[in-house]
């Protein structure tokens, strides 16, 4: 979803801190939505974008705004444009809907208007996934705010075992935008309306119609559907914009922690233990009994 990802003015390109200022709830580990240290789009250099490159218009619906939080994808879009032209048909567009596995919150079916019922008998991500990966495979994936979109799929390939993406090139439009067009609204909508671009169809949220938008918006910023060479953007490999955190390997933080605790205990030989022991007594004994360690043993 484009619009209630948006960021404005000079803010940090985190999801979650727009989340914050715009005060959608979001939970404390959305921050799984940022670039890694080091990286920096600001600084990056910028590439010309030739006619022939085939770039990937994409979007995605979720139940949530963080895969940490079991969130999953609804509804993925995808759009080829080669030439400068938008294409159609099967061949040049990826749409599907997805059953996350998951209840879908009525507060979010508000929004794209993907309930529970029209998911349930769809296909889970990983039913669909290498599709999707055939799809994108060789493509400059063309995102608005792409740390969310990204964040879920990389999250959902790891976890199901699929080749990850982070060596593909990604155009993020929200960053392109607010270089364009600093200080103002950049979301879908606003870019729609500041190029002319019809909307009006649009009352819901959903992946394949912004990407259809999105084509539209991404060629208005870059000079029309003219070819020109003074055409460029800024390109950064998908791992520049997510960091996915290692929990996210296909384990649940309870399946985490039970694994350490199984775990072989560390065998102390017996005179480090004497010296740990006498250690405490000294330390016990000059504070005047405040050794919180030797009321730990004590009590143990």
């Amino acid at each position: 979803d484009s619009d209630h990802r948006e960021q404005t003015g000079p803010s940090p390109d985190s999801a979650a801190k727009v989340y914050r200022e715009r005060k959608i709830p979001c939970a404390d580990n959305c921050a799984f939505f940022t670039r890694p240290a080091g990286s920096d789009i600001g600084r990056s250099e910028k590439q010309a974008i030739l006619p022939d490159m085939r770039l990937i218009m994409l979007d995605t619906e979720t139940t949530g705004l963080s895969p940490l939080n079991g969130d999953r994808m609804v509804e993925i879009g995808a759009i080829e444009v080669l030439n400068r032209k938008v294409l159609s048909g099967d061949k040049h567009v990826f749409h599907r809907y997805i059953n996350p596995e998951r209840n879908i919150p009525d507060e979010v079916v508000r929004i794209h208007g993907i309930d529970n019922a029209k998911v349930k008998d769809q296909p889970t991500f990983r039913e669909i996934a290498q599709e999707f990966l055939d799809f994108i495979e060789g493509a400059t994936l063309v995102i608005h705010n792409a740390p969310f979109d990204l964040g879920f799929i990389m999250n959902e390939l790891r976890i199901n075992n699929f080749p990850e993406i982070g060596h593909m090139q990604v155009i993020d439009t929200l960053v392109f935008a607010r270089e364009k067009h600093p200080h103002q609204r950049n979301n879908l909508d606003a870019l729609c309306d500041r190029y002319n671009i019809e909307r009006g169809h649009r009352e819901l949220h959903g992946a394949l119609l912004d990407s259809e938008l999105l084509a539209e918006v991404y060629l208005g910023m870059t000079g029309g559907r003219q070819f020109s060479l003074g055409m460029d953007a800024t390109r950064l490999p998908a791992s520049a914009f997510v960091q996915l955190p290692e929990t996210s390997r296909g384990r649940s933080e309870k399946a985490e922690t039970a694994r350490i605790m199984r775990r072989k205990a560390l065998h102390i030989p017996e005179e480090d233990l004497s010296a740990h022991h006498l250690m405490l007594k000294r330390i016990h004994k000059e504070s005047g009994g405040q050794c919180i360690w030797q009321h730990a043993e004590t009590a143990a």
